[in-house]
């Protein structure tokens, strides 16, 4: 008993020390929204925002919380949380630290069915002074965008099940449809009008502002239920840490597990990339950065690698905010150019071996 009581206090040390950094970072997102609201020509302090929130802020401030900071806010705090967590549960399941929406095909898949319906089925589109080319018909693109995103991954799905793949040639299976995709989409973009090339290419840089408060719902019901579904199965995937032999031996069932989690995390991310357009590489770096920070165990690691992608597209967004205001930078381009030297930093650093 005598050297088992060390013992305790170091687990409960490692458990607060990890609890600390959860916190920590829910701050430092709570922050950062506070501050995706305020930033901008309307000059808001954060007395304004919380008078506003709390339902005595002038009509003008309401207007600009509300109508346009609050839902884009909102959007990227969702989406950083739901593409953050499919690529925590990918790179588990898959056992490769490379997998996320964009190395399976999902994110193509959806730039080729917003590509199609806008230049084949003529989704149509529109210019407005500030806001640039907009789509008019935004339904039909987004159910284009998440049919051709789900139908990658139907594909991957369907080697794996029927061939009996393995996890890395699922990775290179997607690399695979990803380029397939990117050549239709290049394919319609070569015949497509001056008019319909803009929107294809608009739609694809991402946009936290383009989402509707119906499509901000579907997107946090989503997200919420995978969330709470990869929080149910930490224990498989630590298990999974070990190797599929120990996991098998520890009674997890693997390929059920992979297919099933393969499944919801497609499903999220084709429901985000659809509503919001291709965000790249929040996916694939936040849960490098917080297992660096806060460990391989996946009890904190989904709600770190969860907080971790909502402060990053809060941080992305900001930043193309600002950067040349008042015109706003393609979100894609801003999480690439971020996320890029991030990436080649924990390359470089020996993230990726296990």
């Amino acid at each position: 008993m005598q050297n088992s009581a060390p013992k305790i206090k170091s687990y409960r040390d490692y458990i607060r020390f990890k609890i600390m950094i959860l916190l920590l970072f829910v701050l430092l997102t709570a922050a950062a929204a506070l501050v995706a609201v305020i930033a901008g020509s309307a000059g808001l302090t954060p007395t304004d925002v919380f008078r506003t929130l709390a339902g005595k802020g002038t009509k003008v401030n309401q207007t600009v919380i509300f109508g346009l900071r609050l839902p884009r806010t909102v959007t990227a705090i969702v989406a950083g949380i739901g593409l953050a967590v499919t690529g925590c549960a990918m790179q588990s399941i898959l056992r490769n630290p490379l997998a996320s929406a964009s190395t399976i095909g999902v994110s193509q898949g959806a730039a080729f069915g917003a590509a199609f319906a806008i230049v084949v089925l003529g989704a149509g589109v529109q210019f407005h002074t500030a806001e640039g080319v907009t789509v008019t018909n935004p339904y039909l693109v987004s159910a284009c965008a998440f049919a051709f995103s789900l139908l990658s991954t139907f594909v991957v799905l369907g080697l794996s099940r029927f061939k009996e793949i393995s996890p890395e040639t699922m990775i290179l299976s997607g690399v695979a449809l990803s380029a397939l995709f990117s050549g239709g989409t290049a394919i319609i973009q070569y015949f497509a009008d001056d008019v319909s090339l803009s929107a294809v290419v608009f739609w694809t840089f991402g946009d936290m502002g383009r989402t509707s408060v119906k499509q901000i719902w579907i997107m946090a019901g989503v997200t919420a239920l995978s969330f709470i579904y990869f929080l149910l199965n930490r224990w498989n995937y630590n298990a999974l840490e070990s190797g599929e032999s120990s996991a098998k031996g520890l009674g997890v069932n693997v390929n059920a597990m992979r297919l099933t989690g393969m499944v919801i995390c497609s499903f999220t991310a084709a429901i985000i990339v659809s509503f919001v357009g291709i965000v790249n590489f929040v996916g694939l770096i936040s849960p490098h950065v917080m297992r660096r920070i806060i460990g391989g165990d996946y009890r904190f690691l989904l709600p770190a690698s969860a907080l971790m992608g909502a402060l990053m597209l809060l941080f992305s967004d900001i930043v193309a905010r600002l950067v040349v205001s008042p015109v706003v930078l393609p979100i894609g381009a801003i999480t690439s150019f971020l996320g890029a030297p991030l990436f080649l930093y924990l390359i470089f650093k020996g993230v990726g071996r296990r």
